[in-house]
C-alpha cells in the first residue's frame, strides 16, 4: 500500500535537497531558495522501506531544472528532506540505457551469452533483449522501455557485471537502423600510417621468378612411426559455457576432496511397477499428476537416511555436521548441462507432492528458469541414468553432500524365485559415498534398505 504526499513550495520557500546521478542538475549548492514567483509541485509515492517514485516536477526557478521523466528515488526520514535518485535513462531524453540487472547474492558476474535483439529491432517494455549465463542459471535482460535498439555496447561472450551498460534504446519510432556490419567495418579498417604512405610512394623492386629455386613436391610417404593426425581444418574450437565450466570444476574438486567408494546392488522392480500399473489412473484422477518410479525411490531414500543418519551428514573441517532435515537433490540433464534442483523437506512429502515437484523442476530445467535458491543445498542426490539406457555406472558425489544414489535401466533378467528361474524386471543401483565419514557397513545397510522398500513398498505403510 502506497502513501502519497504532495508538497507545494510557493515563492520564497526553500526547495527540497536533491542529489541525483545524471538527470537532475543544479547550478547552486545543496541548499537553494526560489527567488521568483514560480512554484514547485512534486508527488512522492512512498513504499515500505523508504523507496518511492517522483511523479511530477514543474515551474522550476530559471537556471535550475529537473528532468520531468519518472525515476526511482530513495527517501530517508530526516529533519530535512534528502532525496537520492537513480535515473533509468541517460541525459538525452530520447535514449534509455539497458544495464545488467542484479544476478544473485553469490554471483558477481556473468557471460553475455547472446543478444535476442539487434540494432534496428523494435522492443516492448520488459521484453528480453539479451541473455546472461552464470555458473548455474541463464538470466534474461529485459528492456526498461519501449523503443528501438539503437546500439549494442557489448559483444557476445563478454564478461559483464551488474550495472554494466550493454545497449541503448531510442524511444523514437523512426530510429535509424544501424547494421552491426557497418559499425564493425569502420572499426576494423585502420587509418594508414605515415610509414605505410611512404612505402606506397616508394617503387617496389620485384625479383624475377628465375631467381627462386623450384620447390620440391611434398612427400606423401610418411614413416610408420609418425601418427596420422586429422587436418586442423576438420576441427572446431568452441569456448566452454559458464555452466559447463562450473560443473567441470565441481566434479574435479569432488574427486580431489572425497575418498569415494561405490557399492552396488540389484533391485527387483516387479512390485513397484505393479503398484504403479494398478493405481496410475486413480492417482492421476485425484492428484492431477502421473505416478512415476522416481517418487518411490525418493521415499525409499528418505527412509534409508532416517535409518542411517551418517549418510545424511557431512564433514566440515575437523567436525561432522549432522543434518536433521532431508533435502533430496534430483539430477536433471539439459542441453546446456547438468542441473540439480532440490526437493526441500522430502521427509514431509507424500508420493503426489514429490511427483508434482519433480515435474515442476523438469519444466524449469528445460526452459532454463531454475533459480539459484532451487539448486542450493541438498543432503543426498539421486541420479537416474536409466532414462538414457545406462546399465551401470559409478556416480560422482555432489558437494557438499556425502553420497549419491545412482539408478539405472530396468532390464528383464532371469532370476531365481522360490527355486525356479523366472524373468524379472531388474535394476542395478549404485551408492557412491565419502569413505572418510561413511564406513562400508553403513553404506551397504543404506543401499540394502532402499532395495527392501522398493521390492516391497508395503514396508513404508507398516514402518518395518
Amino acid at each position: 500500500m502506497f502513501g502519497v504526499m504532495r508538497r507545494r513550495v510557493a515563492s520564497g520557500s526553500p526547495s527540497p535537497w536533491l542529489l541525483c546521478q545524471a538527470v537532475q542538475k543544479f547550478r547552486t549548492g545543496p541548499s537553494v531558495s526560489a527567488r521568483s514567483s514560480a512554484t514547485v509541485e512534486k508527488e512522492i509515492a512512498f513504499r515500505p522501506g523508504g523507496w518511492g517514485f517522483v511523479r511530477n516536477f514543474s515551474h522550476i526557478t530559471p537556471g535550475r531544472w529537473i528532468n520531468l521523466k519518472p525515476m526511482r528515488v530513495a527517501v530517508h526520514p530526516e529533519a530535512t528532506m534528502r532525496t537520492w535518485g537513480r535515473p533509468f535513462s541517460s541525459d538525452n531524453g530520447d535514449t534509455v540505457d539497458v544495464v545488467v540487472p542484479p544476478l544473485a547474492e553469490s554471483i558477481s558476474d556473468g557471460t553475455l551469452a547472446t543478444f535476442l535483439k539487434r540494432p534496428g529491432d523494435r522492443v516492448n517494455v520488459d521484453e528480453p533483449i539479451a541473455q546472461i549465463e552464470t555458473d548455474k542459471v541463464t538470466i534474461d535482460v529485459s528492456s526498461p522501455e519501449s523503443g528501438v535498439i539503437l546500439k549494442l555496447l557489448a559483444n557476445e561472450g563478454d564478461t559483464v557485471e551488474p550495472g554494466n551498460k550493454i545497449a541503448i534504446i531510442s524511444r523514437s519510432a523512426d530510429a535509424t537502423h544501424v547494421a552491426p556490419s557497418e559499425t564493425t567495418s569502420e572499426k576494423a579498417t585502420p587509418k594508414p600510417t605515415q610509414k605505410v604512405r611512404e612505402e606506397k610512394k616508394a617503387p617496389k623492386v620485384e625479383t624475377t621468378p628465375a631467381a627462386e629455386k623450384p620447390k620440391a613436391p611434398p612427400s606423401t610417404l610418411k614413416s610408420p612411426t609418425e601418427p596420422q593426425l586429422p587436418p586442423k581444418e576438420r576441427e572446431r574450437r568452441v569456448p566452454m559455457t559458464r555452466l559447463r565450466k562450473r560443473v567441470a570444476t565441481r566434479l574435479k574438486d569432488s574427486q580431489n576432496t572425497f575418498a569415494m567408494l561405490t557399492t552396488f546392488n540389484e533391485v527387483d522392480m516387479t512390485n513397484l511397477m505393479k503398484l504403479r500399473a494398478d493405481y496410475k489412473d486413480a492417482f492421476v484422477e485425484k492428484h492431477g499428476v502421473k505416478l512415476g518410479l522416481m517418487s518411490g525411490f525418493v521415499k525409499a531414500a528418505v527412509n534409508a537416511l532416517q535409518h542411517q543418519p551418517i549418510v545424511n551428514a557431512v564433514i566440515d573441517g575437523d567436525d561432522i555436521i549432522y543434518r536433521d532435515y532431508i533435502d533430496i537433490s534430483i539430477a536433471v540433464g539439459t542441453p546446456k548441462g547438468l542441473v540439480v534442483p532440490v526437493i526441500r523437506n522430502a521427509d514431509t512429502m507424500n508420493f503426489a507432492d514429490i511427483e508434482k515437484q519433480i515435474n515442476a523442476f523438469a519444466k524449469k530445467a528445460n526452459d532454463g528458469s531454475l533459480s539459484i535458491d532451487e539448486m542450493a543445498g541438498g543432503t543426498l542426490t539421486i541420479s537416474n541414468g536409466g532414462v538414457y539406457g545406462s546399465l551401470l555406472s559409478t556416480p560422482i558425489i555432489n558437494p557438499p553432500q556425502s553420497a549419491i544414489l545412482g539408478m539405472h535401466s530396468i532390464v528383464s533378467r532371469p532370476t531365481v524365485v522360490g527355486g525356479n528361474i523366472v524373468p524379472r524386471p531388474m535394476m542395478y543401483v549404485a551408492l557412491t559415498y565419502d569413505h572418510r565419514i561413511i564406513d562400508g557397513r553403513e553404506a551397504v545397510f543404506f543401499l540394502r534398505r532402499i532395495k527392501d522398500i522398493v521390492e516391497d513398498p508395503r514396508r513404508l505403510l507398516l514402518d518395518i
